[in-house]
């Protein structure tokens, strides 16, 4: 048994002083008041949690949380660990030391790996391979076309919703409506959720033509994408140059290939919410970007709501949530060193930046997900797209949606916590009785500035290298009751 005092309790719908009990894996007993003793928080547990106390007794482990804030450990719904198969990016421990790090107590793995998890047998042995580290549990999904081939659906019979809840073609979208549609009634007679990488794949293969362009353009001056970031920030002044002329064509180029995938998003998404309707499955909207999309979601969403009450409608599983990451809420894609930040889908434009925000305050977007995307040095130095950012989501969304946004901290622990549990339907997510002991132990007004050279995931590649964020993780508790703390 342990007991965690002289705390900060947070979830989605509260803030109070108070302590924790913890019992067999479970939060046994949440109790109210500023206990700062051993004794104290003893005696009310005693008072509150008699059945636990009436049995044989227990040894007790206190642990004083100093004042901090303990809040339910962090659900990510998209995260790559590049494994099996990528290990130079990322392995299971450094992915899970960097989950860790950052707070978070689950994760939903993508299956874009060497070899592409597409079947049950594989899923599984990741997550018992993950298992056995006793640290953040995770759930593997299958992909939805066999090795991502775009049209072979028929492993989807054998999967079972408890061990794999979401498929996810992710890295890509499944080009075919057709696939697409058996795929989700597939899927929606199993319960098991499609997460959606919504992208037109015709107008990917074009956006990625003009990327290339740029790196060209970048190269012929023996320099990469991460040099000119740099050079942009005026941070390199070496013997390293490149023309103006070149710099503008090389943005004029991102630019056209960000507008592409902007559409492609926006078409992308379209249509998979009408197969997702037609199919009658539920629906996750992976990385949401565009104010586009947003508002297709939002329309969706509505249509949901006003239809409740119909003899169909309530026959219906068609549900739709979505995410948003928090590079997509923080940076901006047409200005400054971000122009040069390669990330599918794009950074967008301040327009598109606001409109997710609101999406996130006004509940048509559902959590907030990392899409940690860890590569190596040189693989992003030849534009490969994605950041790390298991370790920077909390401070970086604290920043900001709760400095700057004034979203309080309660929204914030809902997107990042309860929301992620209820659509996986996990106990998780809350301060509650009979929930998971996921918890996580949080100074949201500790200043800091990212290094990602300290970085325990492999991939040590993000935007927000040198940033001053607020708020900071400074432990994490898992079922076994293990306190994992972090130094400042």
């Amino acid at each position: 048994m342990k007991i965690i005092y002289n705390a900060i309790l947070l979830d989605e719908s509260m803030r109070t002083r108070g302590a924790i009990v913890l019992d067999k894996k479970k939060i046994a007993c949440v109790l109210k008041g500023n206990f700062k003793t051993e004794s104290a928080v003893l005696n009310a547990a005693k008072s509150a949690c008699d059945k636990i106390f009436s049995k044989t007794p227990k040894q007790i482990e206190f642990v004083n949380a100093n004042g901090l804030t303990l809040a339910p450990a962090f659900i990510d719904m998209h995260s790559h660990f590049r494994y099996p198969g990528q290990t130079q990016k990322e392995d299971l421990q450094s992915a899970l030391n960097a989950a860790a790090a950052g707070g978070f107590g689950t994760l939903v793995l993508m299956p874009n790996t060497n070899p592409v998890v597409s079947s049950k047998e594989l899923a599984i042995k990741i997550e018992s391979e993950a298992a056995a580290q006793k640290k953040s549990q995770v759930f593997q999904t299958v992909s939805i076309t066999k090795d991502f081939d775009g049209a072979t659906i028929s492993h989807i019979d054998s999967l079972e919703k408890k061990s794999t809840p979401v498929i996810s073609e992710d890295g890509r979208d499944v080009e075919s409506a057709a696939v697409m549609l058996e795929a989700m009634r597939l899927a929606a007679k199993k319960g098991i959720i499609v997460a959606c990488h919504s992208e037109d794949c015709a107008l990917a293969i074009k956006a990625k033509s003009y990327r290339k362009k740029a790196l060209e353009i970048i190269a012929n001056y023996d320099m990469s994408i991460q040099d000119l970031s740099q050079i942009f920030e005026k941070k390199n002044q070496g013997s390293k140059k490149i023309p103006k002329v070149a710099i503008n064509e090389a943005k004029e180029n991102i630019f056209i290939a960000n507008s592409i995938l902007e559409l492609a998003e926006d078409i992308a998404t379209e249509r998979n919410i009408a197969i997702a309707k037609k199919a009658n499955c539920r629906i996750h909207v992976c990385h949401v970007s565009t104010k586009g999309s947003i508002e297709a979601v939002r329309r969706a969403k509505k249509n949901i709501a006003n239809s409740k009450g119909n003899v169909a409608s309530e026959k219906s599983q068609f549900q739709i949530t979505c995410e948003i990451t928090p590079h997509h809420l923080g940076l901006i894609g047409t200005r400054g060193k971000e122009i040069f930040e390669f990330v599918n889908p794009p950074l967008q434009s301040e327009e598109d930046r606001l409109a997710l925000i609101q999406a996130l305050r006004d509940g048509t977007a559902d959590v907030i997900a990392t899409d940690h995307a860890p590569h190596t040095a040189c693989d992003k130095a030849a534009g490969a797209p994605g950041f790390s950012g298991l370790e920077t989501a909390y401070a970086f969304c604290h920043t900001i949606l709760v400095e700057k946004e004034n979203f309080s901290e309660q929204k914030l622990s809902q997107l990042m916590s309860a929301n992620p549990a209820r659509i996986l339907g996990l106990k998780k997510g809350l301060l509650k009785e009979g929930y998971d002991a996921d918890l996580v132990l949080l100074d949201p007004q500790e200043k800091w500035k990212v290094r990602s050279a300290e970085f325990f995931s492999k991939g040590k590649s993000t935007p927000l290298e040198g940033k001053i964020l607020t708020g900071r993780v400074k432990g994490i508790f898992f079922k076994d009751l293990c306190l994992r703390q972090f130094p400042s």
